[in-house]
């Protein structure tokens, strides 16, 4: 079961594949002209990318190589293959960018938010399947690994930093998809592996669910049931205070889907009695027309989550509210339809850094590689 879930993953998280691991079929029969409308939608964000990066290699940002590595994950899982395997000047400039800011210890970093830059750094690297950056990427991975605090989770990285279920995400992400790297016996090899059943404490520590979180800040609404939080006793949402003067976090959208994939990550099945409650208080949140919780604040990063997250859970027909919605059309359809002329994507709400069009950018054709994929 191990295995084949991180088969599944890998094919649906724009194109990062273990060398040699051939693609899972389709679960239904490919829809030829949708896909057309989805691939047309994909070349001009790709073309965007490509005519809006800086001459020294980098997109948006020299201080923050996340963003650099975000764009090449979304160039480097384009359909045809074409840019992975034939890469032209402008990528090779990329790459370059983010090998050139690897430091000694192996992370991968600028200024600040050094976890969250190294765990997205390794997934644009993973994402050009190049055996030249297998040692740099062991080193990476042996970094990351080391940045897991006390209470199981991670933190930007900076020093003093508290875990967050984000950058736990973020991390636990690139662990998974580089596990091909991690050597069958850290014993002899030295190296160290993640504590995950102190990770699996800590994401469970930031999840709505009585009976499996006491904390006193944990919500018993139904409506907040399963969902997630940012960190122990932080909610980016709304809080609830009651008669008694009892205040509870209200669950939220993206940070539900980075709860639900860092539990797949960490191998919980989908039977986990917290896997079936996040993935329920989703179902029984599911809209597109905002992040639950948070408005228009991170759309997109929400949209991004839900497509990795149900894809890699294996999700065709989503269960709503008596229903069955085609997910992967209708993500496919709002993208598409948000999209610029100039084939670019930005939130006029910028938390987040959604005002920054090489971010969403990459974000909405990365989604959209993930779903041209099942659909």
């Amino acid at each position: 079961m191990k295995n084949s879930r991180i088969l599944a993953g890998l094919a649906v998280c724009f194109a990062v594949l273990a060398k040699g691991d051939p693609t899972p079929p389709l679960v239904r029969p490919p829809d030829i002209s949708f896909q057309h409308e989805v691939e047309h939608a994909i070349d001009k964000g790709v073309q965007w990318l490509q005519s809006n990066q800086n001459t020294n290699g980098w997109w948006s940002t020299a201080d923050q190589p996340a963003v650099t590595a975000l764009a090449l994950s979304a160039l480097m899982g384009e359909p045809s293959g074409q840019l992975r395997a034939h890469p032209p000047a402008g990528v090779e400039r990329g790459y370059k960018f983010v090998t050139d800011h690897a430091k000694p210890d192996g992370s991968i970093y600028e200024k600040g938010l050094a976890n969250y830059n190294t765990s997205i750094c390794m997934m644009g690297l993973l994402a050009a399947q190049n055996p030249q950056y297998d040692p740099l990427l062991r080193k990476a991975r042996q970094w990351v690994i080391t940045q897991q605090v006390g209470g199981g989770g991670v933190g930007y990285g900076d020093h003093g930093d508290r875990s967050d279920m984000n950058n736990t995400f973020t991390a636990l992400q690139a662990l998974y998809y580089s596990k091909y790297l991690a050597p069958a016996d850290t014993t002899a090899s030295g190296a160290k592996d993640l504590n995950w059943a102190g990770a699996i404490q800590f994401i469970q520590s930031c999840q709505n669910l009585p009976g499996y979180n006491k904390q006193p800040w944990v919500s018993d609404d139904p409506k907040d049931k399963g969902g997630f939080v940012y960190y122990p006793g932080n909610s980016k949402g709304p809080t609830v205070t009651n008669a008694e003067g009892r205040t509870a976090l209200r669950s939220y959208g993206s940070i539900s889907y980075a709860g639900l994939l860092s539990y797949i990550y960490a191998d919980l099945k989908p039977d986990d009695p917290r896997v079936q409650a996040v993935y329920d208080w989703l179902r029984n949140n599911y809209t597109l027309d905002e992040n639950p919780g948070l408005g228009q604040q991170g759309l997109y990063y929400y949209l991004h989550l839900m497509t990795k997250a149900l894809a890699i859970y294996g999700v065709d027909q989503l269960p709503v509210k008596g229903q069955t919605v085609d997910w992967r059309r209708d993500v496919a359809m709002k993208l598409i339809n948000l999209q610029k002329a100039d084939g670019s994507w930005t939130n006029a709400n910028g938390r987040w850094w959604e005002h920054d069009p090489a971010l969403v950018t990459s974000y909405s054709v990365m989604s959209l590689e993930i779903l041209y994929r099942g659909l």
